[in-house]
């Protein structure tokens, strides 16, 4: 895809997006760390419901990193593969109160030291929480609409995240990074469903090879 074509997705998805961020709710990075380690395999919208109730009783690292595990399971269980979640949100606080002084650490190499926080995770926070475009945070959305744009060649394996990852990174402005993560996960959401995508709504419409398919 042409470089101007790939200036005028990011500006028909600023146009369509203005406000594009995650649909997680946090106030620090220390929630938006759990919540996006909640998210996995399960939505948004369910991780809005368990978090408030877990973020009121362990409000910060070192009181979750103390909790009973049990605890922490009854207050995510509806959150799926709760046990696991578990494991992982106690182990990075734990590491986060033992190695970096009980706050979340804003570097990518630091971030992915934590239990449960591979690249995608981390992304989200730096971009997120802290402002800083350090990569581009790659779920299934970004995956399959990426492909459909022909922004990464249909022979890219769907599920390999680093590889689209860092196709995306040559392609997409790095100011834009972040931004371009939200934005394609909520036309992910809103029209180009994995099945079915609404291709007569999409403000893409006009750059998408996709759109007779």
């Amino acid at each position: 895809m042409a470089k101007k074509d790939r200036a005028a997705i990011v500006k028909i998805l600023r146009k369509r997006y203005p406000k594009a961020t995650t649909a997680l709710n946090w106030s620090n990075p220390y929630e938006l760390l759990v919540a996006t380690i909640l998210s996995a395999q399960c939505t948004d919208v369910r991780v809005n419901i368990v978090t408030p109730a877990l973020f009121k009783r362990f409000p910060n690292p070192a009181a979750c990193a103390a909790a009973d595990p049990g605890e922490i399971e009854k207050h995510i269980q509806t959150a799926g593969f709760y046990r696991q979640k578990t494991k992982s949100i106690q182990g990075a606080c734990k590491k986060i109160v033992d190695q970096f002084g009980g706050q979340v650490p804003d570097t990518m190499e630091q971030l992915i030291t934590l239990p449960g926080v591979a690249r995608k995770t981390a992304n989200v926070l730096l971009g997120t929480a802290f402002g800083k475009n350090e990569g581009v945070a790659v779920d299934t959305h970004v995956g399959r609409v990426s492909i459909r744009l022909g922004l990464v060649t249909s022979t890219t394996n769907s599920k390999d995240a680093i590889k689209i990852e860092q196709d995306l990174m040559t392609l997409i402005p790095r100011k834009d990074w972040t931004f371009f993560s939200h934005a394609i996960i909520l036309l992910g959401r809103e029209i180009c469903h994995a099945r079915g995508p609404e291709h007569v709504k999409c403000p893409l419409n006009p750059l998408c090879p996709s759109r007779d398919i």
